[in-house]
């Protein structure tokens, strides 16, 4: 069966870079440039005409810069999608990361390197990953919520045998796994959850350094609990949200009777660092089942070897639900594992989170 073509439209407001992108997407099977564009007006006025699939979309233009693309192509319900390319700078980090939380579908760092053909190689690997994953989101159709257990936003999905004790012990954190469409899903989690919350937040969200820190702020900025970029040692507060720094690795440890965060640079799992696993792994050796974990939107399985240690020992396992993933890659692996206590729609897990945890907390005194 031959793919569907996917129709590019290529905006950057350097000639020489549009032709370098241009010449590079001649390369990724089933894609179609069909134009260019200068300038975001231009954009918007190539993609009125087009009907692009995705646009490569430069971060800093003169006049409508690609954010304000972003926010026009929303305001119209335009379902052409957005692959950002970013300069490895802190504005940069900044700016991408608005509009990532804008709805950029994902996001590409420019080659800087002196080496023209290691460049070029090295972007099209990238934008090769980025347009499969975009195919593989598209092509998906989401089962009926009411259709299958895995997909029945209450199902049990066979737990694996844990102790009582286990079972009923309070949450002592709760852990997230994200990548692709992450920060949209957490600029929707996170600003629902109460200030007051009784457990802290650990969050993986696959992303370079420099975009964690950014995401933290911007989130910050939304929510009631405090969320920040994780240093080495700090203690694990209720109310908080700490977001694992880009290019590090976070586990729980425990220092002093207190649990505290520890940063390394043990080498990437499933190509990623930080992964989800490795903070899984530490939540189940260090808390056993005394977790809540949410595998959410994004490419790939990591999570999933985590899952299945934390159900081994009782933990609670939630996966999003495919209709409101960006990407359902990783939320999917775990559901296919028969990993997830729950899996649920988006707009559901804050107040799953909240329920869970308080109720839990009732139990255990």
């Amino acid at each position: 069966m031959t793919e569907e073509v996917i129709r590019i439209l290529v905006v950057d407001d350097s000639a020489l870079y549009r032709q370098l992108v241009r010449n590079v997407l001649r390369d990724v099977p089933g894609v179609e440039v069909v134009g260019a564009a200068g300038s975001g007006q231009e954009a918007l006025d190539q993609i009125e005409l087009l009907a692009p699939d995705l646009i490569t979309l430069d971060v800093n233009m003169p006049g409508i810069n690609g954010i304000e693309v972003l926010r026009q192509l929303r305001k119209r319900s335009c379902a052409t999608k957005a692959i950002m390319l970013s300069g490895f700078t802190a504005q940069g980090a900044q700016v991408t990361t608005d509009a990532l939380l804008e709805g950029a579908f994902d996001f590409i760092l420019k080659p800087a390197g002196a080496n023209a053909e290691a460049n070029r190689t090295a972007l099209l690997a990238a934008l090769s990953e980025k347009i499969q994953a975009y195919r593989s989101s598209h092509a998906r159709r989401a089962p009926k919520r009411s259709t299958s257990p895995a997909a029945s936003p209450t199902a049990g999905m066979g737990r694996l045998p844990a102790s009582r004790t286990t079972a009923d012990a309070p949450f002592e954190v709760v852990v997230v796994g994200t990548s692709t469409g992450g920060p949209v899903a957490l600029r929707q989690i996170l600003p629902q959850l109460p200030g007051d919350l009784p457990v802290p937040i650990l969050v993986v969200q696959h992303m370079p350094p420099q975009y964690t820190h950014s995401l933290a702020q911007r989130l910050n900025e939304a929510s009631q609990i405090e969320v920040v970029e994780a240093c080495e040692g700090m203690t694990l507060e209720a109310g908080w949200a700490f977001i694992a720094p880009g290019g590090r690795q976070m586990k729980i440890a425990r220092r002093g009777g207190r649990l505290a965060i520890q940063l390394t640079d043990d080498p990437p799992e499933h190509s990623c660092r930080p992964s989800v696993d490795y903070l899984f792994r530490s939540a189940a050796e260090v808390l056993s089942g005394k977790v809540l974990a949410i595998v959410l939107t994004g490419m790939g399985r990591d999570g999933t070897e985590g899952c299945r240690l934390l159900k081994n020992r009782g933990a609670t396992v939630v996966a999003q639900h495919p209709e409101g993933c960006v990407v359902y890659g990783m939320p999917k692996a775990v559901a296919d594992e028969q990993l997830a206590d729950h899996v649920l729609p988006l707009e559901s897990i804050a107040e799953f989170v909240i329920r869970q945890v308080r109720s839990k907390r009732k139990m255990g005194r």
